[in-house]
């Protein structure tokens, strides 16, 4: 396994910065992933480590090894495409061996080696198909049995599930994390899909034009957003003005419209009479029919099964709530309150 360190890395296309001195340290054997919306840099930089874009300022090293010049072929990764980019003609086996071919590996070596890679995404059974016959998740597992038969350094996979159903993403999903740990591998996946990043990753980098705005565990970027984009874009959130009343003993008190609330004191934390924007998700917020906490009423309701989504008018304006196992409708008329803990106060300017 190895380490990915970029320093300073920034790519041009004319006149649009698409990479603005990007650095990060990627562990061995970590599933990082680079999430963003479209054109925030994540492919680009993905590319980048691949060889097939060429940088002009910074440094990407493999390891011990600077590859920031060095050509795609004595990089030693394994790529896995958005379309998969698999030949219609060849059998399973043949698309997988292709690579090794390509690079004169031995006949007699090639086979069991194929065997292996097969064997990994438990595509065996299917060596002699031709990829017209495979369903679109079978067809992903192919693409990454070509990019793990040439045993690489560090895998690298540009919204590798966007063309599968919501069914074959989910399951994709648990197959690509078992792949990556048992071959022990390092893997870089981009996508613009929160839940993909949250359910797989080991650490995510968010990206937005070309800048890194958060890095961190999915727990961390998810509960401790630093920025109002970083908060709204990863997950639904309501975007609270408060003003900061006093600290407490570990607390900060609050004032939102008139209505007091608390969070923990943080590194960074204002002083007292600071204007701030909170972000407090909607799964945080208790709701009850009771006296007590900021009133509101419901607008609209969304029943989802294992959850409720409601719009509740408040003084705080109108809020995203989200209710788990609703067992009866809400009360029209209702109050909500949060943990302290579930308030985060911003403090990036984006």
């Amino acid at each position: 396994m190895i380490g990915i360190s970029i320093l300073n890395l920034s790519k041009r296309f004319g006149q649009t910065l698409a990479l603005d001195a990007v650095n990060l340290e990627i562990a061995p054997g970590e599933v990082f992933f680079l999430l963003g919306p479209s054109g925030c840099g994540k492919t680009t930089l993905l590319r980048c480590l691949a060889g097939f874009y060429e940088s002009e300022e910074g440094s990407i090293r493999f390891g011990d090894e600077e590859v920031t010049r060095l050509p795609v072929h004595l990089r030693r990764t394994g790529m896995v495409f958005q379309n998969y980019a698999l030949w219609p003609h060849k059998t399973v086996a043949g698309n997988v061996a292709f690579g090794l071919e390509e690079a004169r590996v031995p006949k007699a070596e090639i086979v069991p080696r194929v065997e292996e890679a097969l064997a990994a995404v438990r595509m065996e059974a299917y060596a002699g198909r031709h990829i017209h016959q495979l369903s679109g998740g079978q067809q992903q597992r192919v693409a990454l049995a070509r990019a793990l038969v040439v045993r690489p350094r560090c895998l690298l996979l540009d919204e590798p599930l966007s063309n599968l159903d919501a069914r074959l993403r989910l399951e994709m999903r648990t197959e690509i994390r078992r792949i990556c740990r048992e071959a022990g591998l390092t893997a870089v996946y981009v996508t613009h899909d929160q839940k993909e990043a949250l359910s797989v990753a080991d650490r995510i980098a968010v990206l937005d034009a070309g800048r890194l705005c958060q890095v961190g565990t999915p727990r961390e970027v998810y509960r401790r957003p630093v920025s109002r984009f970083v908060a709204d874009f990863v997950g639904e959130t309501n975007l609270v003005e408060a003003t900061l009343a006093a600290r407490d003993n570990g607390r900060l008190r609050l004032e939102a419209a008139g209505h007091p609330l608390e969070a923990p004191e943080g590194e960074g934390a204002p002083a007292p009479g600071a204007k701030v924007t909170l972000s407090i998700r909607p799964e945080a917020w208790r709701i009850s029919a009771g006296p007590g906490g900021i009133p509101g009423k419901v607008v609209e309701t969304v029943y989802l099964g294992e959850m409720a989504q409601y719009r509740v008018e408040t003084p705080l304006g109108l809020l995203k709530v989200c209710e788990l196992n609703p067992r009866t409708g809400p009360p029209e008329q209702c109050f909500l309150s949060v943990a302290p803990e579930d308030v985060v106060i911003l403090h990036g300017a984006a």
